[in-house]
Parts: structure tokens; sequence; C-alpha cells
């Protein structure tokens, strides 16, 4: 890329429908002018007109010069609102209220020359304190897609110690974005949304659990007031970190807003000695109309990785809830037999294969296999799986330890604790110190020991509990998370490059662990423990504001849910799931005959459309009534795609207002086929109906059933243009509450 340059440095970065322009005259860290839409080209006046503009006027009882709001917000400036910086030298002087100039500015790896730059680009401002002694990198990226990313690198210079307290980036939006959205949750129910108004003072989420966190406020969005999927011109922010963190949007009483995020530091947890350097995590932050046009720039940035999987996800069967803890080699292997024949394509063996892990008191930390329960090892199980055409996956909780391990008898001093005595107990665990060398090496090698004898193709690396006084006991106690996080992403790459096409699955007590900095260290996540329709409905929903489909863990459960009671029918179950990484965690062993061709079907269904399914566009409805959920998928070039209307309760009014299916081609027309309403009996529909259709998986009747649907669909062989599809729409059906209907389009012009 080419770049010119005034000395007062003005860059225009812009792709995909955004604008980024950034302020750095003077010497002075960079400000943001401009982050919205594109702005279209600009010349030299333009921009510096535009950035002049930018700067907020003086106020009653305010600083007589403006307070300049940096992307790492400075005090020394006037600003008044959270520094982007915090920390002190022993000596107690200047470090605690740096004062930055920018020396250097590199565009794309070259020095900066222009003062406009076109198309997306990597700025990096290098900035030294008056003093001499902090030396800051400050990056900040427009990345293809339109998503912006920023991190900075803070280096001590000094001859004593700089304790760092806090590091947290920023960027401002408008007035008009006067509403935020962000996620709360728990165990078996994540990402919860919650709005609240934008209002003076901030609003803090900081989590501080040592992972990521069911509770994570995940993507902190705002907004024009109302915005939806569809509607209103959106802000998010994302901190790409697994550890300790931190969300926040602010409003100073000048009216300037924010959005940031960093990783929270526990006390005294980063000392930098001299030449000792920290580096903060990425935050990301995207702008977008609609929350699916947010979304879709995470999934575009996601997809882009060198490591992305693809759409062509295996059929995967866990068997944790056919089994749990009662491992029998011949159940199991019984189990890999009815689940080949219906199409699976990965068995996973979950908890409760080595060590004394017979239950979840004893065990963690001593990854070998049991000869107790395997006394000729994993390799029958293995064998079989591999001779039966599936892949062979493997459960770990890595960085957890039982008190009874054996482990945890040899090396007391690598648990975990602030003290003497050990943290609170959870799930009868602790945390294994992965910071320590000799913890760190334990792990890996028994790991890889496992990992060097069977043919592994994949992992799922669980983490099932917070961490409490995480302090490293080798060495007084000193906090420990950052470094047990920084840990963790190494254990994964290293484990990676040594044992190439291994796929890992985050999961942490199901969706815990969720960022997109795992993410691009794995391959999928595990969205929940609970895989009740009825509740996935929600959470896969709003988990795909980050990640996209092809990321997301989503099984047919048993009829009866393990973790909430409900029963829900197969064809809820599996229409739920068909939206994600597909799979099963049900006891095969104990479905009906109709139940294992119905699950055939699905396998079959899914293995026809994954190539949309998991590489398509999300689409998700905007509707009257929350109890209704639509969504869909559709293909990139727009020939075709899937969607599901669920209702998960009793609506008001019945039926529902009419379904506006939106991403299609306006001009283009669509035949509408409901391949599955409602809880029905299986069967085939005449292929009259179906046409060209009729050759995917076996369909669900249409007619009225005892728990059925209630559609009153009269449009078999219709076709629509896109664009009534998405202004017009079709009747919503009428259905029973916790069924669905799914829709197939295809483009027939």
């Amino acid at each position: 890329m080419t770049a010119s340059a005034l000395a007062d440095s003005i860059l225009h970065l812009t792709d995909d429908g955004v604008g980024l322009v950034l302020d750095a005259r003077a010497g002075r860290l960079p400000a943001i002018a401009h982050w919205g839409a594109a702005l279209g080209a600009l010349g030299d006046d333009d921009l510096t007109t535009l950035a002049d503009a930018a700067v907020p006027v003086i106020g009653s009882n305010n600083p007589d010069a403006p307070p300049r709001l940096a992307v790492l917000p400075e005090h020394h400036t006037g600003w008044v609102g959270r520094p982007g910086l915090a920390g002190s030298f022993a000596d107690g002087l200047a470090g605690w209220s740096p004062r930055f100039t920018v020396e250097a500015i590199d565009v794309d790896g070259a020095p900066a020359g222009a003062l406009h730059t076109s198309g997306p680009a990597e700025a990096v401002f290098r900035a030294v304190d008056e003093t001499g002694r902090l030396h800051l990198a400050l990056t900040i990226a427009l990345l293809p897609g339109g998503l912006v990313r920023a991190a900075a690198r803070l280096e001590n210079h000094a001859g004593e110690t700089y304790r760092l307290d806090d590091l947290s980036l920023c960027l401002p939006v408008p007035a008009e974005a006067a509403e935020i959205l962000d996620f709360t949750g728990q165990h078996n129910l994540e990402r919860m949304p919650q709005r609240r108004p934008m209002t003076d003072g901030i609003h803090l989420r900081e989590n501080r659990r040592g992972r990521t966190g069911a509770d994570s406020a995940s993507l902190l969005h705002v907004g024009e007031p109302g915005f939806g999927f569809a509607r209103g011109r959106v802000w998010a922010v994302h901190t790409a970190w697994s550890g300790n963190h931190r969300h926040y949007a602010e409003r100073v009483f000048t009216g300037e807003q924010v959005i940031g995020g960093g990783e929270v530091l526990l006390p005294g947890e980063i000392t930098l000695a001299p030449g000792d350097a920290y580096t903060s995590p990425w935050v990301y932050a995207a702008h977008g109309d609609g929350l699916d046009d947010v979304a879709r720039r995470f999934h575009r940035l996601v997809r882009s990785w060198e490591s992305a999987p693809g759409p062509e996800r295996p059929v995967t069967l866990n068997v944790w809830e056919a089994v749990y803890f009662r491992h029998d080699a011949d159940e199991l292997i019984a189990l890999a037999e009815k689940a080949s024949a219906l199409g699976v394509e990965r068995f996973v063996l979950d908890d409760g294969w080595f060590g004394a892990r017979r239950d979840d008191r004893a065990g963690l930390g001593d990854w070998v296999v049991s000869p107790e329960v395997w006394p000729d090892g994993l390799h029958p199980l293995v064998d079989r799986v591999r001779d039966l055409g599936m892949q062979f996956g493997l459960w770990f909780e890595p960085e957890m330890v039982n008190l009874d391990s054996d482990v945890a008898r040899a090396h007391p001093e690598w648990i975990m604790a602030a003290r003497d005595e050990l943290p609170v107990e959870s799930r009868y665990q602790h945390v294994l110190n992965l910071a320590v060398p000799g913890a760190y090496d334990h792990v890996k090698g028994q790991l890889s020991a496992i990992l060097d004898e069977y043919a592994i193709s994949y992992i799922k690396w669980d983490h099932n509990r917070d961490l409490i006084d995480a302090g490293d006991r080798t060495r007084g106690g000193r906090p420990v998370v950052s470094a047990q996080t920084r840990a963790f992403y190494r254990l994964l790459r290293e484990l990676r490059e040594a044992h190439p096409g291994l796929e890992i699955e985050s999961c942490s007590s199901g969706g815990g662990r969720v960022d997109l900095a795992v993410a691009a260290l794995t391959d999928r996540v595990w969205v929940s423990d609970n895989s009740d329709p009825h509740d996935r409905q929600t959470m896969a929903r709003w988990t795909a504001q980050l990640l996209p489909p092809e990321y997301l863990g989503a099984h047919i459960a048993a009829p009866v849910s393990h973790t909430t009671g409900r029963t829900m029918p197969l064809s809820f179950r599996a229409g739920t799931a068909v939206f994600g990484h597909f799979g099963i965690e049900w006891d095969l062993g104990q479905a009906s005959p109709a139940d294992l061709q119905a699950i055939e079907e699905w396998i079959a269904l899914y293995k026809a459309s994954r190539g949309m399914l998991l590489g398509g566009d999300i689409v998700r409805i905007d509707t009257p009534d929350p109890e209704v959920v639509a969504h869909g998928v559709v293909a990139p070039d727009r020939s075709a795609a899937l969607f599901s209307v669920a209702v998960l309760d009793s609506v008001h009014p019945d039926p529902a207002t009419r379904l506006r299916l939106r991403g299609l081609e306006a001009s283009a027309r669509y035949a509408v086929e409901p391949l599955v309403i409602g809880q029905v009996p299986s069967g085939l529909l005449p292929p009259a109906w179906w046409g060209e259709a009729s050759d995917a998986a076996t369909h669900l009747r249409a007619e009225y059933g005892a728990h059925g649907a209630r559609t009153g669909v009269t449009w078999p062989g219709a076709t629509f243009t896109g664009a009534s599809l998405q202004e017009t729409g079709v009747a919503s059906p009428r259905l029973h509450p916790d069924n669905l209907v799914l829709y197939r389009l295809r483009r027939v012009d």
C-alpha cells in the first residue's frame, strides 16, 4: 500500500462500507475523528476540516482547551473519564499520568507518508512519554470486512520497576447511540441479552472469573434506540481475551461517549522490570446497520483465518449423556456401530477414561488411560471407531486437578492459591498453575503421549470452574490469571503444531469460554451444557452475534432434557441443532426404531445442506412477539436459503404477524417449501409437492397431527420474488409451543 503524509498525520481508512479517520496531528496519540459509514473519497483539505470539526466545543467551567480523547485516553489532556493507562513507578513520579508524544507512524509496515490511505490497513503509532521511561506502540487497524481492532504494547525503559494497574482502549460513538445491549447469563443459560439506556456515567462489565464466563458481556453494543437485527445504526466492541477482562460504555458530562475494553489486572499482577513489556489483548470494534450487519463482519473475520474449519463439519456423537462415567468397551463399541449406521462421522469419548476418574471427585490431572476400566487401553474402541470410517475424539480438562490425584499428591505447590490454604472448591476440583514450568510440562507431556499413541482427531477441551484466589504458590501467592491465560494459549498452539489436523473444541462448563482469542486457536465452541432446544434457540441466536454457525456445537439431545427436564419433540430438537455444527448427545441404545430413522433423515438433510448452513450468511428476523424466534441462513450467491420459525410459548395474537424473510436477491424468484412442520409423523410428502427437493432427506408430513402444526399452508408450487418475501412476507404458521417450521427456499428463475 502506498502512503503520503503531512507532518500532522491524519489517516483515512475505509473498507466494506466503513470509514475510520485517525487524527494524530502535532505528535499526539491518535484520536478517532470518524468511525462509522464510509465517507467516500476525501482530499487533504476535507480530512483536515473533518478532524477540526470533531474537536468538542469548550463548555462552561471546563478546561480552556478542549479535552482530547485518544484511543488510549490520557488524563493530562483534561479527559475526566476512564483513563487508558493506570500505573506507577516506585518513586511515585509522573508514571501515573504519562504524556505521550508520537515519534513515528507506520502503515502496513512502512513509514507513513500520506495524509490519506485508502482501503483496509494497519497503523502503528510509536510514542514515548515525557520522561523517556515509558514507550508505547499503539496498533489500530481497519480489517478487510470493516472491523476495527486495536492493541497496545507498553515497554519500561526506566531503571526501576513499573507497576501496571490497567490498560484499556476505547472508541468514540455518537450521541444517537443512546441504547446499550450486552449479555449476561449463567451455567446452562449463556448469553442472555439485556438492554438499558445510555446515561451519564459508566456501564462497566468486569469479568473476574479467570475465564470468559457464562455471564460475560461478550459483545457490548450501543446504537440508535430500538435497534434490531435489520434496523438502526449500531457500534459494538469485543475484548478478545479468555481471562479476566472488561467491556464498558461511558458518557461524560460534556456528552462525549465511548465504548472500550481490555484485560482486568489483579493487584500487582503485572510489574514491568527494566526492559519488560506488556501487550494488551486485541479489542475489536464493529459498526453496522443492524445487529446482523455487525455479526456478519465478525463472521467474515473468523472465516478469513487460515485455521478456520470451513463448512464441511463432521456429524458428531458425544457419549456423555449416554454413559456418563459408566465406561464399558462393549457398550461403547455398540454405540459406535449404531452411530456409524446412521451417518455419524465423529465419535467422542467424554469424561471418565483416565486415572481414578470413576466419578467427579478424583483423577483430574492424571491424563493416563485407566487400566482398571480399559485393560487393553483405548485401542479396542479407537480401532473400531476408525474401522467404521469415523474420527475419534477424546475429552480432557487440562487446566484442572482433583486433590485425589497422583499429580496433586506429588506437587501440591502446582495448585493455584493466594495463601497456604487452598481456595474454596468448586465441582471438587482446583486449578493447576500452568505458569509453573513443571506443571506446564506435566500437562503437555501427558496430553502429547495420548495424542501420540492414539489416532485422535478431536479434543473436547473442558474448563469447569472459575479461578478464585488464583495465586502462584511458588511465588508467595502472586496473582497469576494473566500468566495462566497466556500459558493456555501457548499450550493450544504447541499441541496443534505438533499434531497437524487436530481439532479442538472450547468447552468451559458449556459456553463459559467463548471469545475471539480462544476461537482463533480452536475449531468450535460448546454453546452450552444445556441442549434443550427451548433454551438453545435463544443461546444459539446470540452466540452467533460473535461466531459463525460452523463454530457452534449443536446436538440433538434425549427426548427428556438432561438439564431442564422438559420433554421435547424430535423435530424441535433436530430442527434447532441443524443450524450449527450438528451432532447427537443421546443414548442411541434407548432410541426407538422410528427415532433412529428420523435421526438418519436429519443427518442426511444436514449433510446435503451444510455447505450453505455453515458457509452462508445468517439472517435473524425481528418479530413482534419474543416467543416467536425466526432466523435462517442464506447462501452467499443468494441461490438458496433455509429458514426456521420456532414458537417457544403461547402467543398473542395467534397466529403471529407475517414472516418477512430477508437477505434474498430482490429481483429473483424463489420457491418456498416447508420441510418440517411441527411435531408430526415421519414420511414422504407427495413428490408433486416437493419436485426437485424430494431427493434430500425424508420430509415430515404437512397434515395436521394430534401434537402438530396448524399451518394453513396453501401455496405449494408457488414462487415469490425476494422483494415480496422481504417486504410483504408469508403467513406465519400456527404452532403449539416448542415446535418449529423449516422453510427451504430455492431460486427458480
